[in-house]
């Protein structure tokens, strides 16, 4: 499987934190024997953003210049139809598969796909409430989705798309684009100005991930207790998911973190 491979250093010169989680007044993530470094802030992304694409069709990542179409290959599977990301209407169909080829096979290198195709969603200028208005359509319009090849052969199963399925699938997909955002900018530049996630969300699940990616960037680390989380959520939100929901949501962030600003040497 193709995996996208953005290179380039994190630097001291992370942008300074504006949302403070509830949480950070009880519990210091920041090592005592490394310098003090303010967590990693989620500016104003709709006045930071600027076009990824010039008009030779380069994208920039990071300090690097990369082809656009080359890097949008890179990034999806080369066995994956041209159109797949030519309207976001395909876009919203090869998330939706990938989703539930995640749900239904498990993790691993399922899950890394669909954190690459997010990525590449997010770099197109796309927006969660955009590729859930397309999936929404589609469910009224009664279009089945057909499931993804597996390795057992050829035969591929159709089924119509669950309203549930849906709100999960767009959840990922927004906490993949709120991860990206609590990167050192610019980790992946956007093609657009338009606001990836919305106000709701944001403000739900952007302390959340701002605290796993100070784990990952200032110490190091690929996991954190479960309970931490929860009591994020909880001062945030009022309530707190099950742990083991809570789990695979701190894994898709630090899964997220690895595709796009990978910290450590690859065996």
């Amino acid at each position: 499987m193709a995996m996208l491979t953005v290179t380039g250093s994190i630097s001291a010169n992370i942008p300074y934190l504006k949302h403070i989680s509830p949480l950070s007044k009880f519990i210091n993530i920041i090592s005592s024997k490394k310098p003090t470094i303010s967590p990693i802030s989620i500016n104003n992304h709709s006045e930071n953003l600027s076009s990824s694409f010039s008009s030779r069709g380069w994208i920039r990542i990071g300090m690097q210049h990369v082809p656009a179409k080359k890097w949008l290959c890179r990034m999806h599977d080369p066995s994956s139809p041209d159109d797949e990301y030519r309207s976001s209407r395909n876009i919203a169909i090869s998330l939706f598969k990938r989703y539930r080829n995640v749900v239904e096979r498990g993790g691993g290198d399922n899950l890394k796909e669909f954190i690459i195709a997010g990525v590449n969603s997010y770099a197109l200028g796309c927006t969660d409430e955009g590729l859930r208005n397309e999936l929404l359509d589609m469910k009224e319009s009664g279009l089945e989705i057909e499931s993804m090849q597996g390795f057992g052969g050829n035969i591929r199963l159709k089924s119509k798309i669950v309203s549930e399925e849906i709100d999960e699938c767009i959840l990922w997909l927004s906490i993949i684009f709120i991860t990206i955002l609590c990167t050192p900018q610019p980790t992946i530049v956007r093609w657009s100005s338009a606001t990836p996630v919305s106000d709701e969300i944001l403000l739900q699940w952007k302390g959340f991930c701002a605290f796993i990616a100070n784990a990952y960037y200032i110490k190091g680390m690929a996991w954190l207790p479960v309970k931490t989380l929860q009591l994020e959520q909880m001062a945030v939100m009022g309530r707190a998911e099950e742990p083991s929901v809570v789990a695979s949501r701190m894994r898709l962030v630090f899964s997220t973190l690895e595709v796009v600003s990978p910290q450590w040497p690859r065996v």
